[in-house]
């Protein structure tokens, strides 16, 4: 059992009959369900818990929540994880546990050396230290010894992540009064509310502070508003569920930790509601002095949870230090949980005497003008010397628990990420919401209302306000009768600086900030506030600044002479809170974010060994078909072969195809192509290309006449998504008064295309209705008829050089029609073939490749492809700009073929050629290169300055380490006339 004096006898809302084993730093612990780490850690005595980032002092337990600046763990077993705050581990049988940063305990640590020095290591010095001769030669020790955990190293598997869409009509964001009440009325008045938290029960502050609600305890108030929340069908309530980013149109994201089911360790939802009600409360911050980092030195609200909710006293003699009422009410609580309070310190010299009389009644020592100066005491407070405002009439009180509360900061850090903007308030000495970019409400303590009424009565106000917004009518419900308090009285107090040169003062005290740090960032000009925050790192740990960012500002405004609202805020960022990788990724084994494109014949391909590709727009194609025992080269010289000398067969699924239809689609063409369309004729097809508005190649495709007004665009597969953004935007935008529909139908064909020299035999063995003469059926012509007895539309048309016929057919048949081609096929040697060899035949006939030739910097003039610009045309998208571009003397890169002086030589993509190999400014690169099955030989497509002039010249590819020669020819290595394809 936890020792004596340090639990509680009786309270709390801990399991105490369910009590759980855990390690810590090595060392074997008891707790009891309901507890978190931190709490089980204060009730067995364990105060040192860790060392600071940068000099590797002694740091404790210092809040209760996500705000705590001063411990972070690692987690061990099959949690595994890193840089955890104490405050929100929830513990569990057998947890293990670890200090951050110190070897070889927080006892006794080597790193500590670093104290001794730290004169040496301002905010900023690595920048000034580590630039000379080189950074990287000092990266790899600064790395090791940034006091941060190691990244985990168990299988993530077995972990199991999930990823879920919700939609609302509310959602609240915090379960304490505030939220509460706005989810009660809003359950009430039938909206669908989705009611988040990041505790395990609801109640937000009230589990700690208590109070009474319509003349009963709060705490029966929780339950039976929590009981009627669950059982009203259109209100969900999760439980551990941290909002951690609120992105524009009220897309909110959350992760629950440990969820219901039991297989599930974190899901991650993404919502979008109507109305959001940030209901997130407010975070105490501390006030700056000597030592105020030392174990024993703890937030005034943080201790007064723990006496309450954890029955933990973290202390057996306490002073408290404040510049507002509420630390008054967390000492009448340590009071009452038989913790002694030895002294009360109060930067205010006036203080209602409701706040004091109890205390004096009992002999406590106030303090009032007063301040703590330091914090005395090395692994533990010892005693605190406190001093008037004005720095005479010194005093040791001794103590080992100092509670602080230098005011509360509403937590506004959902509301500012979706660009709600903020305002200083000086009455609360905070920042508080002001004006909405989104559909959001704010309510309670993130409102600037610091008493109970007070939530309650604006928690009422923003559910009505968001039922109405959500065009439903409000139900009757009452705000609840609670005792009126005296109200919320502050004094703005920063903090003192060091009480000596051995001190340090600290701003930030996850991060070592010193007020020392600010002074130092303002002498050298980085004294607005987002230059501090990255001179000194401010508010970068992992609590990012909840606790320390105001004092950041506050002291910043003090250098300056200025006020806080001139200083302003950083900037809110996502997330709120530390959210785990696999969290946002979610359980997806396969794609990631957006999920794959798959044709009705993948699975056939993947059954029958395909290595797949990600094509295009998240298209799966085969890449190759190995065989057994067979290498990639094998593999792809094999396919390459087939459709050379035989007969090969590919699924063409993925390629872009949209039909336009309507009186203006023939002047919609004309306009985003090249070359004239107006003599087109019906049944047939034109390779037509597309400029973007600086006369750049977009895309390149064949588009077929279908009749009058009515045509179908074929594009590449990597584009078609581009192509059809750049024709809507030019009849929603430029042409507003075309009437043309177009309609994208890629989903709807599925592609089959056989090529090769026996693919007209083949074609007739499997039976067609379509004649297949080249009278027939020339080149660049469609039909449509049946195919195996199925509905087709078949294109003559050849990416490989080769004859061939692309079989269209509805989806529904593709898998039918493929496998119906594949087995008439076997007596013909089909083959089926994937990508890498549809590139090697490309390369082979000098076909253009977007990604490889077509690489958004290439004109038609550059590739050899100017004959598909049409002399008389008045426009087309792009025109003006290429005729610019080409009346530039400038030498440009033009599309050759290279033949290496080795024949077997590779070089890679993108290897980029030099004059004489040398590392010179580069005279173009090599944009592909293969081994070609018909010249048995390395053949390359290259894009060289003045390439076209060159023919015959040896130039020279630089590689790591050594240089290639190759000989400049023409970019055609087979049928250059295109006598094949034609045949």
């Amino acid at each position: 059992m936890p020792p004596p004096g340090k639990r509680r006898a009786c309270g709390g809302l801990i399991e105490r009959t369910r009590p759980l084993d855990f390690t810590f730093d090595r060392k074997h612990n008891q707790g009891f369900e309901g507890d978190t780490l931190a709490s089980a850690l204060l009730a067995n005595g364990v105060y040192l818990t860790g060392r600071s980032f940068k000099y590797h002092r002694p740091r404790g337990i210092q809040g209760s929540g996500y705000e705590e600046p001063a411990t972070v763990v690692q987690l061990a077993g099959s949690e595994d994880a890193t840089n955890m705050p104490v405050t929100r581990v929830a513990l569990y049988d057998r947890l293990v546990a670890t200090s951050i940063n110190c070897w070889p305990s927080p006892n006794f640590d080597v790193g500590a050396v670093a104290q001794t020095v730290a004169r040496l290591l301002p905010a900023g010095f690595y920048y000034k230290t580590f630039m000379w001769p080189h950074w990287h030669l000092f990266e790899p020790f600064i790395r090791r010894a940034a006091g941060l955990g190691r990244a985990p190293s168990s299988d993530p598997k077995a972990l199991h992540y999930e990823t879920r869409f919700d939609h609302c009509d509310v959602l609240v964001v915090g379960a304490g009064p505030a939220g509460l009440m706005a989810a009660q009325i809003g359950g009430r008045s039938g909206a669908r509310v989705l009611l988040v938290d990041d505790d395990d029960r609801v109640g937000g502050r009230l589990l700690a502070d208590g109070g009474t609600i319509t003349g009963r305890p709060a705490s029966d108030w929780i339950s039976d508003i929590a009981e009627e929340l669950d059982d009203l069908p259109n209100v969900t309530r999760l439980r551990n569920a941290s909002a951690w980013a609120y992105h524009e149109h009220n897309f909110i994201m959350l992760t629950e930790q440990r969820p219901d089911e039991p297989h599930v360790f974190q899901r991650t939802r993404r919502i979008r509601a109507k109305q959001v009600i940030v209901a997130t409360g407010a975070i105490e911050r501390p006030i700056v002095f000597a030592n105020n980092d030392r174990p024993g030195v703890m937030l005034a609200s943080a201790a007064r949870t723990y006496v309450n909710r954890y029955a933990v006293k973290p202390g057996v003699r306490t002073a408290v230090f404040s510049n507002n009422d509420s630390a008054w009410q967390a000492a009448v609580d340590l009071d009452a949980a038989g913790v002694t309070v030895v002294a009360i310190v109060d930067v205010r010299q006036h203080v209602a005497d409701s706040l004091t009389e109890p205390f004096r009644s009992k002999g406590t020592e106030i303090h009032l003008g007063s301040v703590v100066k330091e914090a005395i005491g090395a692994k533990h407070v010892k005693a605190v010397r406190i001093a008037s405002r004005e720095g005479d009439g010194e005093k040791l009180i001794q103590c080992d628990l100092l509670c602080v509360s230098g005011g509360w900061n509403p937590a506004v850090h959902l509301f500012s990420q979706s660009r709600g903007t903020l305002r200083y308030d000086t009455t609360l000495a905070t920042f508080v919401p002001h004006v909405p970019r989104e559909n959001t409400l704010c309510a309670g303590s993130v409102n600037g209302k610091f008493d109970l009424a007070g939530c309650l009565s604006d928690g009422l106000q923003a559910g009505r306000a968001a039922v109405k917004a959500c065009k439903l009518t409000p139900a009757s419900v009452a705000a609840p009768q609670t005792v009126v308090g005296p109200g919320y009285h502050i004094e703005p107090f920063w903090g003192v600086g060091p009480a000596g040169s051995g001190t340090k003062a600290f701003v930030d005290v996850q991060n070592d900030v010193t007020v020392a740090d600010l002074e130092l960032a303002a002498r050298e000009g980085f004294a607005a506030v987002e230059h501090a925050k990255r001179y000194t790192t401010a508010g970068m740990g992992v609590d990012q600044g909840k606790t320390g960012n105001v004092n950041v500002i506050g002291v910043l405004a003090g250098i300056g002479r200025s006020e806080p609202r001139a200083v302003g805020t950083t900037t809110f960022r996502p997330p709120y809170v530390p959210v785990e990788f696999g969290a946002i990724a979610g359980h997806r084994p396969g794609p990631l974010v957006l999920s794959y494109r798959h044709t009705p014949m993948t699975q056939w391909h993947q059954d029958r060994g395909a290595v797949m590709y990600e094509a295009g727009a998240r298209w799966r194609r085969p890449g190759y078909y190995p065989l057994p025992g067979e290498s990639f080269q094998q593999t792809v010289n094999r396919e390459s072969a087939a459709v050379r000398h035989g007969l090969g067969i590919y699924d063409g699924t993925p390629l872009g195809k949209f039909e336009l239809r309507g009186p203006d689609a023939l002047a919609l063409l004309e306009l985003v192509y090249t070359n004239r369309w107006a003599d087109l004729i019906e049944g047939h097809g034109r390779y037509g290309l597309m400029l973007t508005d600086d006369g750049l190649i977009l895309d390149d495709g064949v588009s077929f006449k279908l009749g009058d007004g009515h045509y179908l665009m074929t594009t590449s597969t990597a584009r078609a998504d581009a192509v059809y953004r750049h024709l809507e935007e030019m009849l929603q935008v430029h042409r507003k008064h075309w009437q043309v529909n177009i309609t994208p139908v890629t989903e709807q064909w599925a592609n089959a295309t056989v090529c090769g020299p026996k693919a007209r035999d083949f074609m007739m063995a499997v039976g067609t209705s379509i004649g297949l003469t080249n009278q027939d059926f020339p080149f660049m012509c469609m039909r449509d008829g049946t195919v195996a007895g199925v509905p087709a539309r078949v294109f003559r048309v050849s990416y490989t050089g080769e004859l061939s016929y692309e079989i269209n057919v509805a989806c529904r048949y593709g898998l039918a029609l493929w496998e119906a081609l594949i087995s008439a096929g076997e007596r013909f040697g089909v083959t089926p073939i994937g990508s890498e060899a549809n590139h090697v035949l490309r390369v082979e006939k000098g076909f253009l490749s977007l990604g490889h030739e077509v690489d958004g910097t290439a004109d038609p003039h550059d590739l050899g492809i100017s004959w598909l610009i049409a002399k008389n045309k008045d426009d087309f998208i792009g025109k003006r700009a290429l005729e610019i571009r080409r009346a530039n003397s400038r030498p440009r890169r033009e599309l050759v073929g290279l033949l290496t002086e080795k024949r077997d030589e590779t070089v890679p993509e993108g290897s980029p050629i030099t004059p004489g190999g040398r590392k010179e400014k580069t005279e173009g690169f090599v944009s592909a290169c293969v081994w070609s099955v018909v010249q048995e030989r390395t053949v390359a497509l290259a894009m060289l300055e003045n390439g076209r002039a060159r023919m015959g010249e040896s130039i020279a590819v630089r590689l790591k380490g050594k240089v290639v020669r190759a000989e400049v020819t023409a970019p055609a290595f087979y049928d250059p006339k295109g006598e094949k394809l034609r045949s």
